[in-house]
């Protein structure tokens, strides 16, 4: 009995196992199958990308020649803004999650539910707010507001991201370090900050990527000269989009996973030192403790 008990355990972890798997398999392949159609066609021998007609590298040649100024410059124009985007929300989340998470003030409660409101609210809610306000107030639209737009919805999730870092570990930590004879400023930049560079490092890459793909603020906040990458790919939806914007886009997706691989190659590298700068100190404190 006891056997058969366990055999059909066995089997139902087994299939339970099956049915993860396939739903694994389906789930990665809506989100990867597009981009792989996409970096294929981005080798499509015609014209406009409505069926594949041969192979060829053309588009990746042409991608490359003066004629396509007008791509460059919007890619020039998005990456700018999705910087400057990104350092303003790192830095602003870095001092709001450290102020929200350590210290006590009137208006903490209202501040910290508050921060959600831009994360939950529809963004053309957002963006047309936004417009109405800078409308009203007589200020030119073009990369000042964009960045203004693209700061309201990056700041929250930088925010809510380096908070969730901060655990109680990094007060002993600090304190150690002031203990030790270190200041704040010192205790800051060598203390707290490494120990929340997980959480900067997420909420940069989640700042810029939120950002830099950003069609809905971009669109309804930029001006009449120059538009972002999205948005000038958006208006190419009318008459077709060309097999070099496919080839853009899929050297910026090389591009990230190459980035993404040699971030996570330095967070392995630092764990590793940190580990084994732990290991010599334990052994110093023991062959310390053993002569005493």
């Amino acid at each position: 009995m006891n056997q058969t008990a366990s055999k059909k355990r066995a089997a139902r972890r087994g299939f339970t196992k099956a049915l993860g798997d396939i739903y694994a398999v389906l789930i990665y392949s809506i989100f990867y199958i597009p981009v792989a159609v996409m970096m294929i066609f981005s080798f499509n021998d015609a014209d406009r990308n409505f069926f594949w007609k041969g192979f060829t590298t053309r588009w990746y040649g042409e991608l490359f020649e003066f004629g396509n100024h007008d791509l460059w410059e919007s890619l020039a124009y998005s990456l700018v803004i999705a910087i400057l985007a990104t350092i303003i929300s790192v830095v602003v989340g870095v001092l709001g999650g450290i102020g929200l998470k350590k210290f006590k003030f009137v208006g903490k409660k209202f501040i910290d539910t508050m921060i959600y409101v831009p994360i939950i609210v529809p963004e053309i809610v957002l963006a047309v707010a936004m417009l109405i306000i800078f409308m009203t107030i007589g200020v030119k639209l073009g990369m000042g507001t964009i960045l203004i737009g693209h700061c309201t919805f990056c700041i929250p999730y930088a925010v809510v991201t380096i908070k969730g870092r901060i655990s109680g570990d990094n007060e002993t930590l600090q304190e150690a370090s002031m203990d030790l004879g270190a200041n704040r400023v010192q205790t800051f930049w060598r203390v707290t900050v490494p120990s929340i560079m997980p959480g900067i490092m997420s909420s940069a890459f989640l700042s810029f990527t939120l950002s830099f793909d950003d069609v809905v603020m971009s669109n309804m906040l930029a001006g009449a000269s120059q538009s972002t990458l999205p948005v000038l790919i958006l208006s190419m939806n009318r008459t077709g989009v060309t097999p070099d914007v496919n080839a853009l886009t899929s050297l910026i997706v090389v591009f990230m996973v190459v980035g993404m691989l040699v971030s996570n190659g330095f967070t392995r590298h630092r764990k590793k030192k940190e580990a084994k700068l732990i290991a010599e100190a334990e052994s110093a404190i023991s062959a310390a403790r053993s002569k005493m």
